[in-house]
């Protein structure tokens, strides 16, 4: 990994120079956008305590790997999908049914299979199966482009919650899946909030090492290629389709794996928990931070747990409300970044 030193060498110097930070602070949207958010962050995190803090910070680690991992279909490389949550819930679902026992939910519905595995024995089939399902999928959404593709990922997404409701054999339907395993190693089991944190941190850390390779590698700047013009890299001798399928699964399995830490952190999953309306608040999350940015996607992550968690504090707000008044204001901010700023807090391209 290469470090840019001349850019440590600039924040050295307009560190020990207080005239020339404020210059180059003024204006500078950027600079304000992650000062605000991150001090709004950890102001609101001692003001809640240190339980509530790990808790919003498991919640954060989980939506911003889904959101760093969308950021590379939907920035990175010009494709907007709006059907991520169904890889989501792929990954959720199979760490549930294969780490779940639940046999006193078996008395009141139908029986599923359980197979009683460890999470992390779990785990990489719940990845290489959103993998396998991102292929299958992928060839046919290879054949559509801008406008079209949106809408066949919207089927998808619509397909992935039908699937999951109806399929009451092996997802309990409606009922969902109890008793999902925490993972464990020996006999140290994750049971606790700050154990399961720093796991899901672990892995948030992992991801966007992943992602960082991939957008700074040979293969990335084909991705941003086609984001720019499809035809003219086709014209170079890329097989445009290859990288779009390759960059496509790779997404769906780190979704996969946001969805199994998420069945195993809540220890109970159903399909309310994968609507199409999750999907498009990811969406949100990554033009909200910004397109083509790693950092934007935790930062958008950031801005809406935020959003999320901070609002049932509102005191007038009553809490019946809670959940529309956080769409409100969650669609006023994008309105707000599409006039302004339409590339996003930190972001290099344009939606």
């Amino acid at each position: 990994m290469q470090i840019d030193t001349t850019a440590i060498v600039d924040m050295l110097r307009l560190a020990q120079s207080p005239r020339e930070f404020l210059r180059f602070a003024k204006g500078n949207l950027e600079l304000w956008a992650n000062l605000l958010i991150i001090g709004w962050a950890v102001v609101f995190m001692v003001w809640q305590g240190t339980g509530f803090a790990i808790s919003v910070g498991t919640v954060f680690a989980i939506w911003a790997i889904l959101a760093v991992s969308l950021n590379l279909v939907v920035g990175f490389t010009g494709l907007l999908s709006v059907g991520h949550v169904g890889f989501f819930g792929l990954g959720a679902y199979t760490v549930a049914i294969l780490t779940s026992d639940a046999a006193y939910e078996q008395l009141r519905t139908e029986a599923i299979p359980t197979f009683g595995l460890p999470f992390f024995a779990a785990l990489p089939v719940a990845i290489l199966f959103a993998g396998l399902v991102a292929v299958a999928v992928g060839i046919v959404f290879n054949r559509f482009r801008d406008d079209i593709f949106v809408l066949v990922s919207f089927g998808f997404a619509i397909i992935a919650f039908n699937v999951f409701l109806n399929l009451r054999s092996v997802t309990r339907g409606a009922f969902g899946i109890h008793e999902i395993a925490r993972p464990e190693i020996g006999t140290w089991v994750f049971d606790g909030e700050l154990e399961f944190l720093a796991l899901v941190v672990a892995f948030l850390g992992l991801v966007v090492l992943i992602s960082w390779f991939i957008v700074t590698s040979s293969f990335g700047r084909v991705l941003t290629a086609i984001r720019e013009d499809e035809q003219a890299t086709e014209v170079f001798g890329y097989q445009v389709t290859h990288f779009k399928l390759a960059i496509w699964v790779i997404s769906a399995m780190m979704a996969g794996l946001a969805g199994g830490l998420f069945a195993s952190w809540t220890t109970f999953i159903d399909p309310n928990s994968f609507i199409l309306l999750e999907s498009m608040l990811l969406v949100c999350i990554v033009i909200l931070g910004g397109l083509a940015t790693i950092w934007g996607s935790l930062l958008g992550a950031i801005v809406f747990v935020l959003l999320e968690e901070g609002m049932r504090f509102i005191p007038f707000l009553p809490a019946e409300y809670v959940g529309q008044a956080r769409q409100v204001v969650l669609g006023i901010l994008l309105v707000i970044l599409m006039l302004f700023r339409p590339q996003g807090l930190v972001g290099r391209y344009k939606l």
